[in-house]
């Protein structure tokens, strides 16, 4: 059995990262995987999060996300933390284990997708997830509404009242979802994640503990860069950074977030030029310009980050 890399709840910038892909395949590559890793640890950010959605879990089957997660948790120097999400309680319950025995800090967990259920079986089957798994590594609720099942407010609130839960990553994207989570804390204490950059400065002043952020994937300095601002109190230079990360996103708009941020990793030298769905012609052209854009702005915003 692999050994936990972390006791303590996480915090800070945890880099939700991309999984690159062999050519013409549904295997992901390791080696690939490894490097960018290392590279993205460089930068400072405190963990890491695997098989997210821009991890794009849904394009490799179990067997595939356990083999590269056993290769990243033993690389890694950082904690890691992994989504275990799957259409099935089993297949939930099958990765999770997977993950306590290479030594993973903890899971993630969505809501059943594709189908559509009630709160009543999203709590019936994360109560059944937590008896199954028992307490063997900290489980976090993954809140994505966007693309499966939400997890309303009242059943956020029910479930990290048991005390089950270490916390939820809340990508919602709401900010009454987030006012009414970070009242909670002071109840019920559990660590709470912003899954949405939008909203991370204003959230994280307000008082969550840290983000998964995507965004990381491809310009983890920058926002480790605004999160050292945020906690030393130097609100301003957050807000600068913060315009930066408001024009990324702006960006990321315009097509799937996850070719914009494979893109910028791959502009950076990092293998992500492989993607899982091919592109239309007027979206390429976008892209194009996009790339186009990037030549400045990164060493820009690199540049800004390495300033007190």
């Amino acid at each position: 059995m692999g050994e936990t890399k972390q006791l303590l709840p996480a915090s800070g910038v945890y880099a939700a990262l991309a999984t690159p892909r062999r050519p013409n395949s549904i295997e992901g590559d390791a080696a690939a995987l490894l490097d960018y890793l290392d590279a993205v640890v460089r930068a400072g950010v405190d963990g890491l999060v695997l098989f997210g959605s821009t991890g794009e879990f849904v394009h490799f089957d179990v067997g595939e996300r356990m083999r590269l997660l056993m290769f990243a948790v033993r690389r890694s120097r950082v904690p890691v933390l992994v989504n275990v999400s799957h259409s099935t309680l089993a297949g939930a319950v099958e990765l999770a284990e997977h993950s306590v025995d290479v030594g993973a800090a903890g899971v993630l967990l969505m809501p059943p997708y594709f189908y559509t259920y009630g709160d009543g079986q999203i709590a019936r089957f994360y109560e059944d997830f937590v008896r199954l798994l028992g307490s063997k590594l900290s489980i976090y609720l993954y809140n994505l509404p966007s693309f499966t099942n939400p997890i309303s407010a009242e059943l956020a609130t029910g479930l990290l009242s048991s005390g089950a839960f270490a916390g939820i990553k809340d990508s919602s994207g709401k900010w009454q979802t987030f006012e009414t989570l970070n009242s909670l804390q002071a109840k019920r204490p559990f660590n709470l994640l912003v899954g949405n950059e939008s909203l991370y400065l204003r959230a994280r002043v307000a008082g969550a503990q840290g983000i998964v952020s995507g965004v990381a994937a491809a310009m983890p300095e920058l926002l480790v860069a605004m999160d050292t601002a945020i906690r030393n109190s130097k609100l301003d230079r957050a807000q600068q950074l913060n315009l930066r990360l408001e024009e990324f996103l702006e960006w990321l708009d315009k097509f799937p977030p996850i070719v914009g941020i494979k893109q910028t990793a791959t502009a950076r030298g990092w293998k992500h030029d492989e993607l899982a769905v091919p592109l239309d012609e007027p979206t390429a052209e976008i892209l194009s310009a996009f790339r186009h854009w990037l030549r400045n702005w990164i060493p820009m915003v690199l540049s800004e980050c390495k300033l007190n």
